[in-house]
């Protein structure tokens, strides 16, 4: 059983107005504040000691569970060792070794790894060396990207633009020129409480042709999309859905990248959903999961003809002017091969496949409560709609997620009015049940 650990009393801060939070609603936080102290495996713990059960792994990210030990002591051990060092013109052990780790988890050729500290980084990254590569085989012309309506790729200029969400992209003005957008695969009169994927929807992916027409072949770069839209409340891809996309990317010669901020590392039963869904994209974008959350870190995944297109000329000409500062951190780097070598250890991918069908079957059980207009659910991935209120949309999922908190002891996501699902991978059949006692209790008491 977990136990919360050890806090002083420099946990609870006295003054909560200079921190401006992101995506928070700051002045309903500060008037009743959702504080946790302290996190061990699956529960967060409150100043006071409280248990929060979490069902969202943090932020989608905690796959291996929170504070785990060999993550703890690999990430204290480095920081003795190596606090910092440059991966500009020069480097550090473990970087290769991590890049190496993970490009033998990618499928197919995807063999060189481009590391950065975020999801919104690895997108704005993978943009920009799609536009470099097409300049490098001499198609300058190539600079337009489409993304997806309902799409999440981050909050950078570049992501915020091939982003689908609304209110993510209204604030902002008119972002990046040359941007379009394939519609939602998401239709719930077709798709209503899907369990895995859909049936209904793969002809969707012929949107991208009739863009193509529109654009001309030669003007577009690449098209990103998510596997699995996910901070839209869990959007499962229709079957063929994807494997049509890459056949009309691949007719077209347009880059197709899959953002795997959220799928990647175990959150539907494979280090990739690429591998799923049997689609070897050009590019992978990665973050979250490759830590478990503990230090920030993400990445792009380039398959061999990308990189190599970069390696000509003189070889002491850097080859892509792009980086970070703190890309391939040493205690990212060390974070990261612990965490490789726990989801490995503890055959969490394997566990994740095993467990789908439990936390379905458990997730489908809300069916029929009032208020419930729509589940999906696939991997260990859950979204559901709630009804919302007429005259204040959001509300409804605003005040499940606050009674979650305080009054029923469990953590999740919403997105609108929709609650967003997705437990940390070493989740068991019993805290499945309890995830999901807890969450009917609370649609029932919002209804």
């Amino acid at each position: 059983m977990a136990t919360a650990p050890k806090i002083s009393s420099s946990s609870v801060p006295n003054d909560l107005a200079p921190f401006w939070m992101p995506f928070t609603a700051n002045r309903s936080f500060k008037a009743r504040p959702r504080m946790v102290a302290s996190a061990k495996d699956m529960h967060y713990f409150t100043p006071e000691g409280r248990k929060i059960i979490d069902a969202s792994a943090g932020l989608w990210c905690t796959n291996a569970g929170h504070n785990r030990q060999p993550i703890v002591e690999a990430i204290q051990k480095q920081a003795a060792e190596l606090d910092f060092s440059p991966t500009f013109q020069f480097g550090h052990p473990k970087a290769f070794e991590l890049a190496s780790r993970i490009a033998a988890l990618a499928p197919a050729d995807l063999d060189h790894v481009f590391f950065c500290n975020s999801g919104s980084e690895a997108d704005d990254t993978a943009m920009k060396i799609a536009l470099a590569y097409h300049r490098a085989k001499g198609n300058a012309s190539r600079v337009r990207f489409i993304g997806r309506e309902r799409g999440y790729h981050g909050v950078g200029f570049g992501g915020t633009a091939i982003g689908g969400m609304v209110a993510n992209r209204k604030q902002f003005g008119a972002l990046l020129a040359g941007v379009d957008h394939l519609q939602s695969t998401y239709n719930r009169a077709e798709q209503a409480f899907s369990v895995g994927e859909p049936d209904w929807g793969e002809h969707l992916a012929d949107e991208l042709d009739r863009l193509v027409a529109l654009h001309d072949a030669s003007t577009i770069a690449a098209v990103f999309v998510e596997p699995v839209s996910g901070s839209t409340a869990v959007l499962p891809p229709p079957k063929g859905y994807l494997k049509r996309l890459r056949q009309i990317c691949d007719k077209h010669g347009i880059l197709l990248v899959f953002d795997e901020v959220i799928t990647g590392y175990g959150r539907l039963g494979h280090a990739f959903a690429a591998e799923r869904y049997g689609v070897v994209p050009d590019m992978i974008c990665f973050a979250k999961g490759i830590t478990s959350g503990s230090v920030p870190m993400g990445g792009v995944i380039a398959r061999k003809g990308i990189h190599d297109a970069f390696m000509t000329g003189p070889d002491h000409v850097i080859e892509l002017f792009h980086g970070y500062t703190y890309s391939a951190h040493p205690l990212a780097c060390a974070a990261g091969l612990a965490t490789l070598d726990l989801y490995r250890d503890e055959n969490l991918f394997e566990r994740a496949r095993k467990l789908e069908p439990v936390w379905a079957d458990a997730v489908m059980s809300l069916k029929g409560l009032p208020g419930v207009l729509d589940i999906r659910v696939v991997g260990l991935m859950a979204g559901i709609d709630l009804a919302s209120k007429p005259d204040a949309v959001g509300k409804r999922g605003y005040d499940a997620m606050e009674s979650g908190f305080h009054d029923h002891g469990i953590m999740f996501r919403t997105s609108g009015d929709a609650i967003a699902m997705s437990p940390p991978l070493i989740v068991t059949e019993d805290q499945i049940d309890e995830i999901i006692s807890k969450v009917a209790a609370i649609i029932k008491q919002g209804a």
